[in-house]
């Protein structure tokens, strides 16, 4: 299942690009209370508004006719370097079990490098798909999860709190790779459409 494609490109100025970007803005933000001021409480509840508002931005652009081609890229990059700074900076911290730090970076490191290499090699974009993003938000409330179960004294909320985010964590990853693994086809694909439609191209010259 894919994300439904949006009817009109509404450009550059969008809510939901706005909101893309803020997300962007907030990263360095959480690293900054995390790591030089170590404020896990702060961060992780920073990391964890940020990590919502991926929903929020496609619901506005799904339902407010505020979708852009640029949204289409920003939003998943936006998304990998929230993973990627955010696993690094809880492995650097401490706060988060180093084989699913190890897990988070090694998938969005893959999909990154073959994201450019598809774009370099001429293949069409690949739209987002619905079980790849389901994997991001599960991923972006454990990490700020684990971050806050490091942070609090033992109690029933701490133990409610660390169930909740191992559940997040377990169903993000798995559903993550799964998404990973169904773009293998989808890049194949991708690739040889990209291919024909520029031969095409050259043939119609």
């Amino acid at each position: 299942m894919t994300v439904p494609d949006l009817a009109r490109d509404r450009g550059v100025w969008t809510v939901p690009n706005a909101i893309s970007l803020a997300r962007l803005a907030g990263v360095p933000v959480f690293l900054w209370l995390l790591l030089a001021e170590d404020r896990p409480i702060p961060a992780g509840i920073l990391f964890a508004v940020l990590g919502a508002t991926d929903w929020v931005d496609g619901y506005i652009a799904r339902h407010f006719d505020q979708g852009s081609e640029v949204g289409k890229i920003l939003d998943p990059v936006s998304d990998r370097v929230m993973l990627i700074a955010g696993a690094i900076g809880l492995l650097v911290s401490g706060d988060v079990p180093i084989w699913v730090g190890v897990l988070v970076l090694a998938r969005e490191a893959a999909l990154s490098v073959v994201t450019l290499i598809l774009a370099f090699a001429g293949a069409r974009r690949i739209d987002v798909q619905w079980v790849g993003k389901a994997g991001t938000l599960a991923l972006m409330f454990a990490l700020p999860g684990f971050v806050l179960v490091s942070a609090l004294d033992p109690s029933g909320l701490r133990d409610v709190l660390a169930v909740i985010t191992w559940l997040f964590a377990i169903g993000g990853l798995f559903l993550s790779y799964y998404a990973g693994a169904l773009y293998v086809p989808m890049a194949r694909n991708a690739l040889r459409e990209g291919r024909s439609a520029r031969e095409s191209h050259g043939a119609a010259l």
